[in-house]
């Protein structure tokens, strides 16, 4: 399929996880159900590559995932981009997290952020307000990187930052 390509994503604690997942949730269970994949874990996107990259991409990851110990983030920011698609929840950008993105490639013109909800404006002009009227700055942590390929969704290695273990698929 000419359309499938690898993505790196950065992957949060279990605490992280499920407070990012609880709002998102939130937004599901009042009818709001968007166009972006489900089942994924939380996470903020750092690089798209060929398919053909795949062995490069395990070894790198796997590599990048020892060097790299957990990054602490604050979450204080709920915005929507330009265009008026995609509805998100973004950490306060790090030394850390950017040197992160750097591995993967360029930084520059990149906004750290998860991923709420893509779908129409007007969809998410009505999402909103249930995101911020529970919503407050919260401390979270980057800890895995994944690998996927899209689409459809494949995952392919999951690895913890800062583990000297195998950092094997989980």
């Amino acid at each position: 399929m000419e359309n499938k390509a690898l993505y790196i994503l950065a992957g949060y604690d279990d605490k992280t996880e499920e407070h990012l997942a609880g709002i998102q949730n939130r937004l599901y269970d009042q009818g709001f159900v968007g166009v972006h994949t489900k089942d994924l874990p939380q996470h903020i996107t750092m690089g798209s590559f060929p398919v053909e990259m795949e062995e490069e991409l395990k070894a790198k990851v796997k590599d990048t995932a020892l060097s790299v110990q957990p990054i602490d983030v604050t979450f204080n920011h709920v915005g929507i981009f330009q265009g008026g698609k995609v509805l998100f929840i973004a950490p306060d950008q790090s030394r850390e997290m950017l040197d992160l993105k750097e591995k993967f490639g360029s930084s520059y013109n990149w906004t750290a952020h998860t991923t709420m909800l893509i779908d129409e404006t007007e969809v998410l002009y009505k999402a909103l307000p249930s995101v911020l009227d529970n919503f407050s700055a919260f401390e979270g942590k980057i800890s895995y990187l994944h690998l996927y390929e899209f689409f459809p969704a494949r995952h392919i290695l999951t690895v913890k930052l800062g583990d000297d273990n195998d950092n094997k698929k989980i």
